[in-house]
């Protein structure tokens, strides 16, 4: 039975630029009608710009929560008025409450991608990992990876980015706190990547590099380094098969890309939204098989 939509209808949505491409919105609003709950999910184009403008209008139609994509998850940590410890340790947030106009933001990246890895067999307990990107999503991952024991992570970033600094004292901190020893590279540094990868299980594309329409980009250009033994990881959803993961198959690496990152990470920040859990089998099996 279609939702009917009322005066009564509250909303949720999706902020970041592109976003047309997003399957949240038939995941999310699959869940609220099998689940009975008065909501709806949209996606709206905002860039980092617009973000603060879009952020206080959606306070202002009181919006229960909202996610966040590529390129707001950095800049909507500074514009909460509360942080959980994993997005105030990342300084990234993908996931808003709103609890009567105080906003609080949580990062559920991390949780929701180390799950996906697990299910595929890769547990990151006790591994050493290379981690291309050092924005949002790539270090969630990162401090999530570190909190579940990871042994060794090395992060491949550009000295140029406007995340550099940041990313630096995140890899200092998990260092001190946990006992992984996490590292900051440029991603440039051929040597250092290329020993990198041979001494790693995992390897992370946390990066944008390779999404649509872009599709013939690849964050490692030379598939000679990846070797078999590796597990190769994109978070990247759209194309599902990317450029980097078709070159790690080809050298029979074992691989997997952000479907499931996206379902878990949703599934988490349905329950922060609604106190329920998400129907996650139905979920996956209309829209992740």
């Amino acid at each position: 039975m279609a939702h009917t939509i009322t005066g009564h209808t509250g909303f949720m949505g999706l902020l970041g630029d592109p976003v047309a491409h997003s399957i949240s919105p038939q995941m999310h609003n699959t869940a609220f009608q099998l689940l009975g709950l008065d909501y709806v999910y949209l996606c709206f184009p905002v860039g980092e710009k617009e973000l603060p403008a879009a952020v206080q209008g959606l306070k202002s139609c009181k919006i229960r929560g909202f996610n966040l994509t590529m390129p707001n998850k950095n800049r909507m940590a500074e514009l909460c008025d509360h942080l959980s410890p994993a997005a105030e340790l990342i300084g990234a947030v993908n996931t808003v409450v709103n609890d009567n106009g105080v906003l609080t933001g949580h990062n559920t990246d991390g949780t929701g991608f180390l799950r996906s890895l697990t299910e595929a067999g890769c547990p990151v307990k006790g591994s050493t990992i290379t981690l291309m990107g050092a924005g949002g999503a790539a270090t969630a991952i990162c401090a999530q990876a570190a909190l579940d024991g990871a042994q060794a992570i090395r992060i491949f970033a550009r000295p140029t980015s406007r995340f550099w600094a940041r990313t630096q004292e995140l890899a200092q901190k998990l260092t001190c706190r946990t006992s992984c020893q996490v590292t900051l590279l440029e991603n440039e540094d051929e040597k250092n990547l290329a020993s990198s990868l041979k001494e790693s299980q995992i390897l992370i594309n946390g990066t944008s590099v390779g999404m649509a329409p872009r599709t013939e980009d690849s964050i490692i250009r030379d598939a000679a380094l990846l070797d078999p033994h590796l597990t190769v990881a994109d978070v990247i959803y759209n194309p599902r098969q990317t450029r980097l993961l078709t070159m790690a198959r080809e050298q029979g690496c074992c691989t997997l890309n952000g479907m499931y990152m996206l379902l878990y990470q949703g599934a988490e920040a349905f329950r922060l939204w609604t106190g329920q859990d998400m129907p996650v089998e139905e979920i996956r099996a209309r829209y992740f098989s």
